[in-house]
């Protein structure tokens, strides 16, 4: 066990009190090692402690076995035997007599139950004081630990102080007779350090009852007040308070201080950490208190007081609640008459339901409330039934329930007065694809809370914890297709992922790689470094792109994306399915973007339907911005005009050579040795890729052009088209001729050919080569340079261009990796991201 490193008490601290949870002793080398955290200087300590870890459940156990006339034995000499093995590690010397006090009180546990499971008296009000006696036991465990009464200790059984009594929310303290009961207990034990049993406490009558379950943080905020302590610590198994469950969202953080109104709106919410209680005796005295974890002293846990910090997020922490219902009246007789409200409200509380939520729009026509999906049916038969005459006289049209709803709530003192919390809190919600059934916000404005489905609760979770920045913004992604483009993402996505997680709070989590054969799934997350290694091993399985779909989507994360890395068709005719779903796709694979216009159209239709966002800049000018300026230029209000690109590195790098000195054919070999052509340099040369390129722009301009409205110069001659590529390749001379002619003839006009995809004003659209004037900005690229000029109104005598490598797998991995960036910004994370593409240039040129 590390040192204690206590946050520092007030400057004038001279009572500390101290709350150590069941799962801080579960056994007694524990027990030892809780001692040195209260050795922070206070002159007098105060230590509230529950029952050993697990005990009351076996009490709860004990006592149902024996009211059902089961063998309870078992069970009380199992209890009996860890508290005395317990007190044997802790007191060996029996100098505390600390296992004679045991026996006694674990003979009478015996003597009670025996009559209990006989029937000789109301087990109820004895199971009650029975129930407390795991806090007896411990507080006993914990004294001797301490040095007893040697060392300054005192003990107090709660019971012999604290008095309560049954109040509208929960068990409520007579303080008046508590303090004087606490002036009694001192005139006999003196001011010193005590160990005090939480959860315990006597009614009026004087009979032991208990606080209820996990009371024990109740009583030592009441503890903390009677003895006017100057801190509360409360020790637990937890760092402090997270920002939200951990199981539910892991990158959730703690919170190194809020405010006492703050952990209210959490303890009412579901936050385990604390009790809903806990907070009035300490509020009202205005008492500090720690939440801290036991075996990680080091760390300072969260401090709850008067004020918190407010900077960073204006919301603190999301919690949610299950398990619910919305019963929901609605009529239209109802608006703009008085009672209604409380005519239901009061229906309700006869009925003894308890109201989590409530909405109603200002136009009073329905009233809407969330209940225990426990209590929905009572609850809608108590509403029907209170206005059973307005629905007879059709003034209220129905009562309705709705099943499987959650709670989901955001808290924060930062909210208050702070505009946009609610649009990003909604707006982190849409993204993520959650209805939101119902909505409210308190006029305080430090809680709003929304009903979602169960089903999107999880998600709706992690959406909102991410909306507001309090973890990472989380993309569930798949890649399919790791070939040279897939592999090269990969590598980048590997080197990424920890600057964009620091820097910009992107978790791009890669959980499913696919091929044509094989894909791989995790529910954690691939290491995108060696992730397409594994395809070939045991955790690959057969592909199934809807499995692949289903498994990227999963429910619990709140977005998804699949990079389609392939060439494939058939994986592009998914695409439609994969956007109304929500997941968002981006790809380089041409095939969506140029194939039928029916499928085009129900690509673009899913995603404004479905919320899923399609991106496929790199199919067009791989790593460069070519759909992001032509974007910006509509978008913008300009006018097209006209578009002159060249779309391939191959055919720029052929014609950049070409000057009439060397066949066209020796160009052709040169560049497939060297690794710029297809492995049939018949691809690149028909010029097809070229224009399904020119397509795809030309449909991002708003054309409804199809490749086959495209003119496309074949340059393989007719007679090589069909033979095979090793004839191809031995004919290859061919092409010699005509092309030396059509360069005659453009040198003859002081021009130059190169290989032009054009879109014209009308929307006529060509590919092939063309004799250009030397002042045109496709003879002035690089060798292998893609560069396309965008003729427009505002640009009409100085057209815009865009130039750059376009080719090659790095450069258009990058333009899919900005993709994916600019989705990923889209979606809310908490910085802006750069989108790099390679070396880019862009330019107004005469």
């Amino acid at each position: 066990m590390p040192s204690a490193d206590a946050s520092p008490l007030p400057a004038a601290a001279l009572c500390h009190a101290h709350k150590f949870g069941g799962s801080s002793l579960a056994d007694p080398a524990l027990y030892r090692a809780v001692v040195p955290l209260m050795e922070n200087g206070a002159r007098r300590r105060i230590v509230v402690v529950s029952a050993m870890q697990g005990v009351t459940d076996a009490l709860i156990g004990l006592l149902a076995a024996a009211c059902e006339d089961r063998d309870w034995a078992p069970d009380w000499h199992a209890l009996r035997q860890r508290h005395l093995d317990a007190a044997d590690a802790l007191d060996g010397h029996h100098q505390h007599g600390l296992h004679a006090a045991l026996e006694t009180e674990f003979a009478q546990l015996r003597t009670q139950v025996t009559a209990i499971a006989a029937g000789e008296h109301d087990s109820e009000p004895v199971a009650q004081g029975l129930l407390g006696l795991g806090e007896v036991w411990s507080s006993r465990l914990m004294h001797a630990a301490l040095g007893g009464h040697a060392a300054g200790w005192q003990r107090l059984d709660a019971r012999e102080v604290l008095t309560v009594h049954p109040g509208e929310m929960g068990m409520a303290v007579d303080w008046a007779a508590s303090r004087e009961r606490l002036v009694q207990w001192h005139s006999l034990h003196g001011q010193g350090d005590v160990v005090v049993t939480g959860f315990v406490a006597r009614d009026g009558e004087g009979r032991a009852t208990t606080l209820g379950r996990n009371g024990s943080d109740y009583s030592a905020a009441i503890f903390a007040s009677l003895f006017d302590a100057d801190a509360l610590t409360i020790w637990t198994d937890v760092d402090g308070v997270l920002s939200a469950d951990p199981r539910l969202v892991p990158e959730a953080v703690c919170l190194p201080s809020m405010s006492y109104a703050e952990a209210c709106e959490l303890a009412y919410f579901g936050a385990k950490v604390l009790h809903p209680q806990t907070m009035a005796p300490v509020q009202e005295r205005g008492i500090p208190l720690w939440i801290r974890n036991t075996r990680r002293p080091h760390l300072p846990g969260t401090l709850i007081g008067t004020g918190s910090r407010l900077d960073g997020a204006p919301v603190k922490g999301i919690s949610l609640v299950r398990e619910l219902a919305i019963v929901e009246l609605v009529g239209n007789g109802m608006v703009g008459v008085p009672g209604a409200a409380e005519r239901l409200f009061g229906a309700l509380r006869r009925a003894d339901v308890s109201v989590t939520m409530i909405s109603q729009g200002s136009s009073e026509h329905s009233i809407c409330c969330v209940v225990r999906a426990d209590q929905a049916e009572r609850a809608r038969d108590a509403i029907a039934s209170a206005f059973a005459e307005a629905i007879a006289d059709r003034q209220a049209q129905a009562v309705t329930l709705t099943r499987d709803i959650a709670v989901l709530a955001a808290v924060g003192d930062g909210m208050v007065g702070t505009p946009g919390v609610a649009a990003r809190l909604l707006g982190g919600l849409a993204q993520a694809r959650v209805n939101v059934r119902a909505i409210a916000q308190g006029a305080g404005e430090r809680n709003i809370s929304v009903a979602v489905g169960e089903h999107d609760a999880t998600r709706a979770l992690r959406a909102a914890h991410a909306a507001f920045w309090l973890s990472p913004q989380t993309l569930s992604i798949g890649v399919i297709g790791p070939g040279q483009v897939g592999r090269a993402l990969l590598s980048q996505l590997a080197s990424a992922l920890p600057a964009l997680r620091s820097r910009s709070g992107l978790d791009l989590r890669l959980r499913a790689l696919a091929n044509s054969r094989a894909m791989l799934l995790d529910e954690r997350g691939l290491d995108p470094a060696d992730a397409a290694s594994q395809l070939d091993g045991e955790r690959a399985e057969p592909v199934d792109l809807d499995r692949f779909a289903h498994h990227v989507r999963g429910e619990h994360l709140p977005h998804a994306l699949i990079v389609d890395c392939s060439a494939s068709a058939q994986v592009a005719a998914h695409y439609p399915r994969w956007l109304a779903a929500g997941i968002h796709v981006v790809t380089p694979n041409k095939h969506a973007g140029s194939g039928a216009w029916a499928h085009y159209a129900a690509i673009q239709d899913a995603g404004r339907c479905g919320g899923g966002r399609f991106r496929y800049e790199a199919t067009v000018g791989a790593g460069l911005p070519v759909m992001l300026t032509l974007r910006s230029l509509l978008d913008t209000g300009d006018e097209l005009i006209g578009i002159d690109g060249m779309l391939s590195g191959t055919l720029a790098w052929l014609f950049n050579r070409y000057d009439g000195s060397a066949p066209f054919s020796q160009l052709v070999r040169e560049a497939q040795a060297l690794g710029y052509t297809e492995p049939d340099p018949r691809d690149d040369l028909s010029g097809l890729d070229v224009a399904r390129k020119l397509v795809i722009l030309a449909r991002e301009a708003g054309r409804a052009l199809s490749l086959e409205d495209v003119e496309v110069e074949n340059l393989v001659p007719l007679a090589l088209r069909d033979v095979s590529r090793d004839e191809f390749l031995a004919r290859l001379d061919e092409m010699d001729a005509p092309m030396q002619a059509r360069y005659r003839e453009a040198d003859a006009q002081q021009c130059a050919l190169r290989h032009l995809a054009r879109l014209d004003r009308e929307g006529r659209a060509s590919v092939g080569v063309m004799a250009l004037p030397p002042d045109h900005a496709c003879c002035h690229t690089r060798l292998t340079d893609n560069l396309v000029q965008f003729r427009t109104r505002r640009y009409a005598d100085n057209p815009l261009v865009v130039q750059g490598p376009g080719a090659g797998p790095d450069v258009t991995a990058a333009g899919v990796f900005g993709d994916v960036l600019a989705i990923a910004q889209s979606l809310g994370s908490a910085s802006g991201v750069s989108l790099m593409h390679g070396d880019a240039h862009v330019e107004a040129r005469a």
